[in-house]
């Protein structure tokens, strides 16, 4: 037998690798080692395949229940189908009383509106409202006729010189008070040294502008010549 007909019968070298596990078995033995990869990898294994049964399940159970819905639309259809049909072949006469009651009630609505309708009563109102107008405009007049006008007034401050010194300014004064009319109120005095022993009367009033004009109170306290030299106006202010 020759040396390669030896080695062909030799079986080690083709089951080396049952030797090498066995003798990794070995060693993981040593080293406490109780669960081997290969036993690890046939447990993922098998809750991998676990997984998969469970989504395979889930996966009918929503497919039956999609057949159920769409087969509950397909009845719903035929169903709507058949009522479409009944309607299509129910003849027009049984629509044809509905159609005419509608324009007779329509028309007892207008008559309804038109008996509401006073034809003859827009000329009363008419008058009415014409007569309320006037009786407004007749009060409105009568409350301004009644309120009192506004009346401008000015108030005047009037310088009154004496001749001289010898003057009786009392008496001089009496005299412009002593000066009366319509719209016109004297009102407080004092007496103002001027110089040299002289004073001059300087008098407050208030008069009614359309009434009383500086030019007639000059004229009427000048015609006291005795007494008064002249007379000048020293403040003039609207109230």
């Amino acid at each position: 037998m020759s040396g390669l007909q030896c080695l062909a019968q030799e079986k080690i070298w083709f089951d080396k690798s049952k030797y090498d596990e066995a003798e990794r078995r070995y060693y993981e033995g040593l080293n406490g080692i109780t669960h081997s990869p290969q036993s690890q990898n046939a447990s993922s294994g098998a809750g991998d395949q676990s997984e998969l049964v469970s989504r395979i399940k889930s996966l009918e159970l929503d497919n039956k229940n999609l057949h159920k819905v769409v087969n509950d639309l397909r009845s719903m259809l035929s169903k709507l189908e058949s009522r479409m049909a009944v309607l299509e072949k129910t003849p027009v006469s049984t629509a044809a009383p509905v159609t005419k009651a509608a324009p007779v009630q329509k028309v007892k609505v207008e008559e309804d509106e038109d008996d509401d309708i006073d034809l003859f009563g827009s000329d009363e109102d008419d008058e009415e409202a014409e007569r309320i107008k006037a009786q407004r405009v007749k009060e409105y007049t009568e409350r301004k006729a009644k309120k009192p006008a506004l009346i401008a007034k000015s108030s005047i401050l009037l310088d009154v010189k004496p001749w001289d010194d010898e003057t009786d300014m009392a008496k001089m004064e009496e005299c412009v008070r002593s000066v009366q009319m319509d719209g016109l109120v004297w009102g407080a005095s004092k007496l103002v040294p001027v110089g040299y022993g002289i004073k001059k009367l300087q008098i407050q009033c208030v008069v009614e502008d359309d009434k009383v004009g500086t030019d007639m109170l000059e004229e009427e306290i000048t015609q006291f010549e005795d007494y008064v030299q002249s007379v000048d106006v020293a403040a003039f202010n609207k109230i």
